[in-house]
Formats: structure tokens, sequence, C-alpha cells
């Protein structure tokens, strides 16, 4: 990419084909070949253009704010159905809890990205069979597969928001990564947005305390129900209006949980060596190992999607291919231990749940290594690392699909 900027340097029109064909690899190598090339009318045009930076926050166009403002008491309706519908509140937050918040970005999306109707309808059919079948479920006590489908849904209305973000098959990986990006920028940005209504909250109610007022039944009728759906909502909002708000924070995050979480994994691996805590006839600590898995995997990815975006060091990259060779052993450790379990007691839905994830997280994680090794020695870039990820994100839609639907008339309800 850095020889084809310099080649057609001063052809503006292949410029622009080099910086559609891939925005962000464009933009991280002009910035680094900038400091040689700006006397160049044509460099310190681009470098505005590319590095341009609002001083205020831009609240974007009247329709996209009152279609969030929409968004949100829709949202907080569907919250509060259980009181206007005298529906169990545990029966219905277990198995439609998603469908509160994922649904309402779905249709921001697809509204703000202009999804074509076949696709809107292709979102909205599979969203409405989720909902339908979930609730759909008998109620039986205790029922794993019942469990399975209420934890799974989430990922799979996750997926659909995804779908609504990228577009689908014919989206290439540039869109894909920006989705992966989107979800660390709005993590940062709900954690802001919620440490700043907590805050608030407390003050009022502090507040009216002082003058005899209790408002904690105000906050539990209205407050919780509309506020807590606000919060990824206009944090969504923020970002894609603004998308240098964050832009600068998660990167720094990412580079520096990266070796903090390595040092941590490493630690507890010797701990468990010499601990001697036994992974195989342990239920409940394999399922914290596997949450903790799960958990480093999302670190990992997050991490590789915020470094397509920025120059890398050696470093850097050393610390991800380090963290993903941990985190195979972690994985390593996790299936024999299921493998254990299922050959002394059977298979049950939940050791045939983690069975089939932790082989695709193995899978997923292998490529991811492999790739990132070779970014070492040179023989590929970062963006590829981050386009493998992206690509295999499908195979999880699939197994979701499959343990939420499937699982249920698999294991006859059980």
């Amino acid at each position: 990419m850095k020889d084809q900027i310099l080649g057609h340097l001063n052809h503006p029109g292949e410029l622009e084909k080099l910086y559609r064909s891939n925005k962000s690899l464009f933009r991280r190598e002009f910035n680094s070949l900038y400091p040689e090339i700006q006397g160049s009318r044509f460099a310190v045009f681009w470098n505005e253009r590319l590095n341009y930076e609002r001083d205020e926050i831009n609240w974007a166009n009247r329709r996209e704010l009152i279609f969030v403002v929409i968004a949100i008491i829709v949202a907080g309706l569907t919250a509060k159905l259980p009181a206007f519908l005298h529906i169990d509140e545990e029966y219905f937050y277990t198995r439609n809890a998603g469908f509160i918040i994922f649904p309402a970005l779905s249709v921001y999306f697809a509204w703000r990205n202009k999804r074509s109707t076949g696709k809107i309808a292709i979102i909205a059919g599979l969203a409405l069979a989720g909902l339908l079948f979930i609730n759909w479920l008998p109620d039986t006590p205790k029922s794993d597969t019942l469990m399975l489908s209420c934890m799974h849904m989430a990922f799979f209305l996750w997926s659909l928001l995804g779908f609504a973000f990228v577009g689908g098959k014919d989206s290439n990986g540039e869109k894909r990564l920006a989705w992966l990006c989107f979800n660390g920028d709005l993590v940062v940005m709900s954690a802001l947005i919620a440490i700043a209504g907590f805050i608030l909250c407390g003050v009022t109610a502090g507040l009216f305390s002082l003058i005899g007022f209790n408002v904690e039944k105000l906050y539990q009728d209205f407050l919780l129900p509309f506020g807590l759906p606000a919060v990824p909502v206009l944090g969504t909002y923020l970002t894609q209006t603004n998308p240098n708000l964050v832009g600068k924070v998660s990167p720094v995050i990412a580079k520096i949980f990266c070796p903090l979480v390595l040092g941590m994994l490493i630690i507890y691996l010797v701990a468990i060596v010499i601990t001697g805590k036994d992974l195989y006839n342990d239920r409940d600590f394999l399922i914290v190992f596997n949450a903790l898995l799960i958990g480093v995997m999302a670190i990992i990815f997050f991490s590789v999607a915020e470094s397509t975006k920025t120059t890398n060091s050696k470093i850097e990259i050393w610390t991800l291919a380090l963290l993903s060779t941990a985190t195979i052993i972690v994985n390593s450790f996790a299936l024999s231990a299921i493998l254990f379990r299922i050959s002394e007691w059977g298979l049950t839905p939940n050791r045939a749940a983690v069975l089939g994830s932790n082989v695709l997280i193995l899978v997923n994680l292998l490529l991811v290594t492999v790739l990132l090794f070779r970014v070492l020695i040179g023989k590929n870039e970062i963006t590829e690392v981050g386009k493998v990820i992206t690509y295999y994100l499908p195979v999880y839609f699939i197994w979701s699909t499959i343990v939420i639907f499937l699982f249920p008339f698999l294991f006859g309800f059980k």
C-alpha cells in the first residue's frame, strides 16, 4: 500500500480508489508516510481529510435524533411489558431480555445504512422466529435446553444486529472489522454513560431524601426499565455520529489490557498447577474456566480489530500472539475436561453445548495465532488476522442457531 500511495501521490483519482479499497489500511500507511511527503499539497490535503477532528459533539440531524428517542421509548415499554400484561418477571426476562435492546439497534442500523427491503425482511423474520420459538418452549423446571436456548439467544440477536450493520454476504472485510471495533467502542461509551447516570441518580436520591422524598420506587418503576435500555442505544448513536469520540480511547485500552490479561492468564495457569485444582471433577470451576476463556478471546478479537486501525510495534504483536497461545492452552484444558466428563458420565445438553463451543473457539484461535506469528515474520499484515476473525463469526451464528432451535428436540426438552 505504501508504494501505491507514493506512486499515485499526484493522481487524486487513484488515491481515492486506494482509500475506498481499504480505508483503515490506507489511513495507517499514509500516516506513517506523511513525515516524508508533507511537502506535497496533495499529501497535506489527505492529511487534513484523514485526521480532521471536530471540537464539538455532532448530534447529527433531527430525524436521526427523533429516531433514537423513539427507539429508547419502545425499548423501555418492552421492558415494562410484565407490569402491563401481568406476566411473571422471571419468565419474561429470562426468555426475552435480548429482545429489549437488540431489535431497536438492528432497526437503527438497517434504517441508517439504508438496507434493502429483502435484507430487512430476513432480519425481521429471523428475529420473529426466535421470539416465537423461545416463548413457545415449555416452562420445564431446571430445563438445561431451555437455559441454553435463552443464553444463546443473545448471541443470535447480536449476530442479526451485525447483519444489519455490515449488510450480509456482500459485505467486505473492512465493514466486518468496523463491526468489531464498534462493539469495543460501544462498551467504552456505554460504561461512561452508565457511570455518569449512576452518579446522577445517587446525587438525586440523596438530595430528595434530605427533604423527605423517597425516589427509590420511582427509580424501580420507571428509571431502570427506560434508563438501562437507553444506555446502549444512546451509546450507539454517539459512536456512529461522533466516530472520533472514543476512537482514541479504545486502542489505548486494548494496548493496556492485553499485557495485563496475558500476565494474569500465565499466573492463573501456574496457580492451577501449584494448587492442584481438579478441573475434571469440579463442575463449577469448569464453568468459570470456560467463562474466562470466552472473555479472554473477546479481548483478543477486540484488540486485533483495533490494531488494524493503527501502526503497531513488534511488542504489541508479540503480546497478542502470546496471549492467543496462552488462550489455546486454556482452551485445551477446558476441552480435555469436558471430553473426560462426557466419557465418564455421558452426553448431556450442557456438555454438548460446551464441547461444540470449545471446538469452534479452538479452531478460531489456532487460525488467529498462526497468522499473528506470520505477521511477526513479515509474511502477513495485521489486517489479514482481522479478516480471519470476522469471516469466522458466521460459524458461531450457525452454532448458536443449532443450540437454540435443535437442542430442545435432540435432547427431549431436558
